[in-house]
């Protein structure tokens, strides 16, 4: 069984920052790429960030300059530094990691719960 807990989200009025955190437990061999997501009722799903094992990092153009996304791998963890909020950011946060339980076995990707960030205006 592998399980990603989000946390670190919340309600934060315009312009304030949150940071959210994604650890990965259970079977894990090891971690491909980890990133995160979100989405707003009624919305496709969007990307936001990813982050390669190797530290590649990409973003959705709406979230440059304002996010970033690290990882620890010594606590299969990704982060999600949020700053300069603005209330288009409002939406349910997911991470994903891809993880191999074992050598022999294929990477697959694996989702979180969600969290739920509000931006006030």
């Amino acid at each position: 069984q592998v399980q990603l807990v989000e946390s670190g989200g919340g309600l934060v009025q315009a312009g304030g920052s949150l940071r959210l955190s994604c650890a990965a437990s259970g079977s894990i061999g090891s971690i491909n790429a980890m990133g995160w997501y979100r989405q707003v009722p009624g919305a496709q799903r969007e990307l936001v960030a990813t982050i390669t094992s190797g530290g590649i990092t990409n973003y959705a153009d709406s979230v440059k300059g304002r996010f970033t996304i690290s990882r620890d791998d010594a606590k299969n963890t990704v982060y999600l530094q949020m700053n300069s909020l603005k209330p288009e950011d409002t939406a349910v946060y997911y991470c994903t990691a891809n993880i191999r339980k074992r050598v022999w076995l294929p990477y697959l990707d694996y989702w979180g719960q969600g969290t739920q960030v509000t931006v006030s205006s």
